[in-house]
């Protein structure tokens, strides 16, 4: 089999992980590692015995395909610079900070006939990959995904940061077009909207409510599922499934709840991420979540993050430092 060899850009907080999943993978060579902090890409480049570069730009010729892991402000250019030189590309979420960007992107993947794959990692997640032959016609879902404050990842607003990776899943989950969005959110910590709820009503009937949280006092990434003659519950931090079905038997007057549990602790979603990656460079496939599907992940998070900014234009003069508490 064919070696791929790949390379990594961008080896902050997440950057690292991808670098280690590669360095384990069979038949894949990690060639090297770039960051612009010096000390961190010869700090990843020796972790995982593999050169370290300052310009991503020395590597691309060396590589195959790439995991793109720099700030989101730099997504565009730095994911074009590898689709020109024909090098593959796993960008992560979110794909970039303008539809036009995206669009530009997916235009010249398609010409260069690159692989351009992004990064929803909750698609790979096993409880989410489980669900799916449970679902038939999905009427009303509910998701929170709430985390404590954490620095990283403050560069973008909770919709983008959080909220993107359930609309990512709902969208591939109900067909129909959506209809009307209606959302509230505000910023409490940063500068950027830390707490949102987005409302999502579609063609077809299904609505789906969904309340995203980075200012919160625990940890939770859950997703509930109504649907005809079914109730899924999906944890996605327990990489849990619950599925509930109402079941006639003959020695009750009435049908009784048949509850069934589906647990996949031991998989990494990361490691399956990039190594279905790698499978689609190497067998030139479209990928699951390809830059079609992360553009539209981000166009809905766009329109919920221009609603929720008009919105807070007319209560701007409650948005006072004094007034900020963590929820």
């Amino acid at each position: 089999m064919k070696t791929i060899k790949v390379g990594v850009l961008g080896v902050g907080y997440l950057g690292r992980f991808h670098a280690q999943k590669y360095a384990a993978m069979k038949n894949v060579e990690l060639v090297g590692v770039a960051d612009t902090d010096s000390e961190q890409a010869h700090k990843v480049g020796e972790e995982c015995s593999c050169r370290p570069f300052i310009d991503y730009k020395q590597l691309l010729p060396l590589v195959d395909a790439v995991s793109v892991v720099v700030p989101t402000s730099l997504h565009h250019q730095v994911t074009k610079d590898c689709l020109n030189q024909s090098v593959d590309v796993m960008v992560e979420k979110p794909f970039t900070t303008t539809l036009e960007q995206a669009d530009e992107l997916i235009e010249l993947a398609s010409k260069k006939k690159a692989v351009l794959q992004v990064g929803h990692l909750e698609r790979f997640n096993p409880a989410v990959l489980a669900m799916q032959p449970l679902l038939n016609h999905p009427l009303f879902i509910e998701a929170h995904r709430i985390s404590v404050f954490k620095d990283r990842g403050t560069d973008v607003d909770v919709v983008l940061d959080l909220m993107i990776h359930d609309i990512d899943i709902i969208f591939s989950i109900v067909d129909s077009p959506l209809k009307t969005i209606h959302t509230v959110g505000t910023p409490v910590m940063t500068q950027l909207t830390d707490i949102a709820n987005a409302r999502l009503i579609f063609e077809n009937g299904c609505t789906a409510n969904v309340t995203v949280s980075r200012i919160s006092m625990d940890n939770m990434r859950r997703m509930r599922i109504f649907q005809p003659g079914r109730y899924l519950s999906v944890d996605f931090g327990k990489k849990e499934v619950m599925s509930i079905q109402l079941k006639k038997e003959e020695s009750a007057p009435f049908p009784l709840p048949d509850v069934k549990k589906y647990g996949f602790r031991e998989q990494d979603a990361l490691e399956l991420e990039l190594t279905d990656f790698v499978t689609n460079v190497r067998q030139r496939s479209k990928p699951m979540v390809s830059g079609i599907e992360g553009r539209r992940a981000l166009d809905i998070a766009l329109q919920v993050v221009e609603q929720i900014s008009v919105n807070q234009e007319q209560v701007q003069h409650l948005l006072t430092p004094e007034n900020n508490i963590c929820l």
